[in-house]
């Protein structure tokens, strides 16, 4: 401050966020919804980290998973069906100072945000992608979702599914320049917890699978995995999931497995006597688009009028004389 002597100045409080400063709206997910598991992670993930309100943004597309933004005091995007990830690209491409949370679900990724989910994968640009799977369309009052198992009942295939589900951990491994790819549960929260921080610590697109209950439609799907946990199996790797020993002593099945091994990766994710939970693939050294939009950033606006009436130059016609 001018005309005062330095002993004399005030410094500002250094900032600590609580988790009030990430509880938005009331969540309105049915009791018993796996949904407010992932929120509360979130939220706790966004204190613990100190990630800044207006510095954190969650993107959506459609369905239970994303009403997500509404219950975030953040900024947020409430998208078109299956187009989350186009928006959640576009916020990266021009801001690279932000912290971005796409929350999916799993008929707005894999069915009508399919060509979208890929691409995003393949453009590894930097954001914490979860997919909430709970293997039905839950807001339009049930309907067959693709990762609806065979013989599952619902109002578009009342006589039961007849079609194999979609793997998305199996579909995401099979895409070129995938960099982090994970699974977990909603109902043990510690292990929720790790995966979705390492997720968001790991720089490119970070995908984590949540396998997530929902109260009404598939209570039953999840229902024996969550009384038994030997159903479960538990990789475990220094470049994975970190539980502490108290955790890790509640899976009676562990596996030490290398995510930098892909063939290794593959195999896991197509095991069906099992559910792997932990990271399945982790490369730091993958392409990330991200780096190649953020060009340019900061140059004036003299300069991208410049560049621009020097492209426009290039494809001029010249008259005849």
């Amino acid at each position: 401050m001018y005309g005062l002597k330095k002993e004399w100045e005030i410094e500002a409080p250094a900032r600590e966020c609580t988790l009030e400063d990430y509880v938005g709206a009331e969540a309105r997910w049915c009791p018993g919804c796996g949904d407010h598991a992932v929120l509360s992670t979130v939220q706790r993930l966004a204190r613990d980290l100190q990630l800044p309100p207006e510095k954190t943004v969650v993107v959506s597309g459609i369905g239970c998973s994303s009403r997500f933004p509404h219950y975030m005091k953040t900024y947020g995007f409430h998208g078109l069906h299956g187009r989350a990830l186009p928006v959640a690209e576009g916020v990266r491409s021009r801001r690279p100072d932000l912290d971005i949370f796409v929350v999916t679900g799993d008929g707005d990724c894999c069915a009508i945000g399919a060509g979208h989910w890929i691409h995003g994968i393949r453009y590894n640009m930097d954001l914490t992608i979860l997919l909430l799977d709970n293997n039905v369309y839950g807001l339009t009052k049930n309907q067959t979702s693709p990762t609806s198992r065979v013989g599952e009942k619902s109002n578009t295939q009342p006589h039961g599914s007849f079609f194999a589900p979609l793997n998305p951990i199996s579909v995401v491994l099979g895409i070129a320049n995938a960099s982090f790819v994970a699974q977990t549960v909603d109902w043990n929260p510690p292990h929720l917890y790790a995966t979705i921080r390492a997720a968001h610590e790991h720089k490119g697109a970070s995908f984590v699978r949540v396998l997530q209950r929902c109260p009404h439609f598939s209570s039953h799907v999840f229902a024996p995995v969550q009384e038994d946990f030997s159903q479960m199996l538990l990789m475990e790797s220094e470049r994975g999931v970190k539980l502490a020993e108290p955790i890790r002593g509640m899976f009676p099945r562990t596996l030490e497995h290398d995510p930098r091994d892909l063939s290794k990766a593959r195999e896991l994710a197509d095991r069906t006597d099992v559910y792997p939970i932990g990271v399945f693939y982790k490369n730091d050294n993958a392409s990330r688009y991200d780096t190649v939009t953020q060009q340019g950033l900061e140059i004036t606006r003299a300069e991208k009028m410049a560049a621009i009436n020097g492209m426009l130059d290039r494809f001029a016609v010249q008259g005849r004389n």
